[in-house]
């Protein structure tokens, strides 16, 4: 029986509905939010899964019929997910992943496919919150509800879930969410929003979070199943004490080797040899594997206990740090010389090669999405290959983690790029991590700025990231600055901060726990910002300010303006015009030749032309000036011959430009035959007499010779009689 519930959320009618789509999955709800509709729906394995990991899945499944359009390509159906699409889905994973028991081995799902989109009302919203409702309705174990919602900021006023208008003109796009007791996930793109701004439009967000997670318990309290029972084996505590007295002490010692590998290698020893010697002495049991299986699990556990305890009670971080100090910091710009900007960042054992390549306008990133942006003119592009930790894996198209960190990369260096009247470039950042031992997105911002300004890209202010951890122990909690890949793995919260000295462009807050609170997240952003001016110093030392000038590789500019109304006699009859300005002015046969200027034109009359060499941008604008230019009544042109007929001759007073000096316009004199005067190549100076109604230029040689003494007493005389 299909049941509706609304909700009235800030003005905007909220809309689920149960019981009529998907009936066979454990949940499903289809949320309408103004004309947004998302169909949400949760299954779970009847089977446990064999794995040292809870296996749960996200999926954000984007369908362009939900924004009338056809897929682009040949097969015209949607291909593999968008980056648009992988995010939405991450945005919704990182909250409701903490509300499971980790240790369920039974396989979930949670599907969220996009019906219809309202620009104005946030599907990823209206996703997030069916994700929960469905989890939270169907019989499968769930600790929500959560929920999320988009804060904007306009001058001085926070705006929840703004519209498209609303968010051109926002100062900050934060995405929150949480339950209603604690925030759980935070991400934000910002103008360099101070950090009291930012934790008020936090709180402000949670406290529209808590309605919409009291509306989601009212739901569940009606028609919510009964939850399954999930086994979930339980370790004997006499085998866990026995673990804890044979390895705490190795693993103590292991742990805070400061080398990374080093210290991965003797961890691993010593799990190893735990493992070993419980297989001994249980060799005999008939339930050894799984004895075993139990001894890894203590183990691990093991390590990220004592993890814990030293920082918490002991105040003694694994690499011997301070709670607030960062690792050594090295800067360098101009390793490789072909590039137009490139820079390496180093931060104890993570390492970023960082890359910026300037393009023509033209060159932009087309999106083929649900959302009104069709194209991008600035990318930044991370990659973390399997040598960066010492591994071999898996090589080929990008995966969630690099489209995540690319994303968080892009957004803190979007707030300070230049509009495109600035800088008329589309600019690439590529980050290749070359090393990583925590927050290698964070050194890929650092990176990825200091070869922006050595490209001599004037960004607003330098950026610099830090990533913040927090480990909790029963009422007790310390916030990290600059987290290692252990601390990050043992730990609660990785909370990614960005920004310039002036204030925040981005945030990022993954959680393992139910939540954080507000005292919390203070803390973490004053310590984060103490660290970042640090990082900002580091990296003045090695470029203070964008360079003035580009590389010689990158593509100089010429940027002007002609009437609009002129842009099509510039490209031509099918482009021809256009292809022979290139062809001409680069001397190369084609218009995709390496060598070949690059020629924007935009609807408003700006002409943007790039090429390495001046004298070819110099060259094609004389030409695209020659093909506007207008030839003005009355007035004197140079002009050469380009014809000669019996009845005149035809003359180019620039390319593109032409028009005739008729046979009686040739001289004052009676011209019997103009070949006989004048020949192809030849240099004549004539008056413009104005176009006929045919549009043809009708021209005078006549008009610029001084005339005959006979003729001009002749005309006297006709004036006085």
């Amino acid at each position: 029986m299909k049941r509706t519930y609304e909700l009235d959320f800030l003005g905007r009618k909220i809309v689920i509905e149960v019981g009529e789509m998907a009936k066979q999955a454990n949940g499903a709800v289809l949320v309408r939010y103004g004309d947004t509709a998302i169909l949400s729906v949760c299954v779970m394995g009847a089977n446990t899964i064999q794995a040292d990991f809870f296996p749960l899945t996200v999926l954000y499944q984007e369908r362009l019929y939900s924004v009338g359009k056809i897929p682009g390509g040949f097969i015209k159906r949607e291909g593999r997910p968008s980056d648009e699409a992988t995010l939405a889905a991450r945005i919704i994973d990182r909250p409701i992943r903490p509300m499971f028991d980790e240790r369920l081995r039974n396989e979930i799902q949670v599907i969220n496919t996009v019906l219809s989109v309202d620009q104005d009302n946030s599907p990823i919203m209206a996703a997030l919150l069916g994700s929960s409702l469905c989890l939270g309705i169907s019989d499968i174990p769930f600790d929500g509800p959560v929920s999320g919602v988009v804060v904007g900021k306009i001058g001085n006023e926070f705006i929840i879930n703004p519209t498209v208008e609303q968010l051109e003109m926002s100062t900050l796009n934060l995405t929150v969410a949480g339950t209603k007791d604690a925030i759980c996930m935070v991400e934000a793109g910002a103008q360099e929003l101070s950090e009291k701004d930012m934790l008020d439009a936090i709180m402000f967000g949670h406290e529209q979070i808590k309605k919409l997670c009291e509306f989601q318990e009212q739901i569940i309290a009606e028609i919510g199943k009964e939850k399954q029972v999930l086994a979930v084996e339980e370790i004997p505590e006499e085998l866990v004490e026995k673990v804890k007295d044979y390895a705490s002490k190795a693993m103590l010692s292991a742990i805070q080797i400061k080398d990374k590998l080093e210290s991965v290698k003797k961890v691993e020893e010593v799990k190893t040899q735990t493992i070993e010697n419980f297989a001994e002495i249980y060799a005999e049991d008939e339930n050894i594997e799984s004895i075993l299986k139990n001894v890894k699990k203590i183990v691990d556990k093991l390590e990220s206990d004592e993890v814990r305890r030293l920082i918490t009670e002991e105040k003694v971080r694994p690499d011997g740090r301070r709670m607030d100090e960062i690792r050594p910091l090295n800067a360098q710009i101009d390793l490789l010389a072909r590039t137009h900007g490139s820079a390496m960042f180093t931060r104890g054992q993570t390492q970023a090669l960082a890359t910026t390549t300037l393009g023509a306008i033209g060159e932009h990133q087309i999106l083929d999405g649900l959302g009104l942006e069709d194209s991008k003119r600035f990318m930044l592009h991370y990659n973390f290959p399997q040598f960066s930790v010492g591994e071999t894996g898996r090589y080929g198209s990008p995966g969630r983690r690099e489209i995540g960190h690319g994303a968080l990369g892009e957004r803190a260096l979007a707030q300070v790029i230049p509009s495109e009247e600035e800088f008329p470039y589309t600019i690439r950042v590529v980050s290749e991590i070359l090393e990583s031992n925590g927050s290698s997105s964070q050194a890929t911002i650092c990176a990825g700025c200091l070869s922006l300004m050595a490209a001599g890209v004037p960004i607003k202010r330098p950026v610099a990231g830090i990533a913040m951890g927090l480990i909790t122990k029963d009422d007790k909690y310390t916030i990290l600055t600059d987290i290692a890949g252990l601390e990050d793995h043992m730990g609660d919260m990785d909370f990614k901060v960005a920004g310039t000295s002036e204030g925040v462009c981005a945030l990022q807050m993954d959680i393992k726990i139910k939540g954080v609170t507000k005292e919390i997240l203070k803390e973490a952003l004053t310590q984060a910002k103490k660290a970042r001016l640090e990082i900002l110093d580091v990296m003045a030392k090695c470029i203070s300010e964008p360079r003035k000038e580009l590389s010689p590789y990158a593509p100089k500019i010429e940027t002007f303006r002609i009437d609009p109304e002129k842009i099509k006699d510039v490209i031509g009859r099918g482009g021809e015009m256009i292809t022979k300005i290139i062809l001409e002015a680069s001397n190369v046969k084609t218009v995709n030749d390496k060598n070949a200027v690059k020629v924007d034109l935009e609807d408003d009359g700006r002409v943007i032309i790039y090429h390495t060499d001046s004298d070819i941008i110099a060259k094609t604008k004389e030409m695209i000036l020659n093909v506007v230019r207008e030839v003005e009544y009355g007035e004197i042109y140079t002009g050469k011959i380009t014809k000669v007929e019996d009845f005149g001759c035809f003359v180019e007073l620039w390319s593109g430009c032409e028009g005739l000096v008729h046979v009686s316009q040739l001289a004052h004199e009676r011209v019997e035959k103009p070949s006989d005067l004048f020949k192809v190549g030849d240099e004549i100076v004539v008056k413009s007499l104005g176009y006929d109604n045919k549009g043809r230029l009708n021209l005078s040689r006549k008009e610029t010779l001084p005339k005959p003494i006979k003729l001009e007493k002749d005309e006297k005389h006709k004036k006085n009689d």
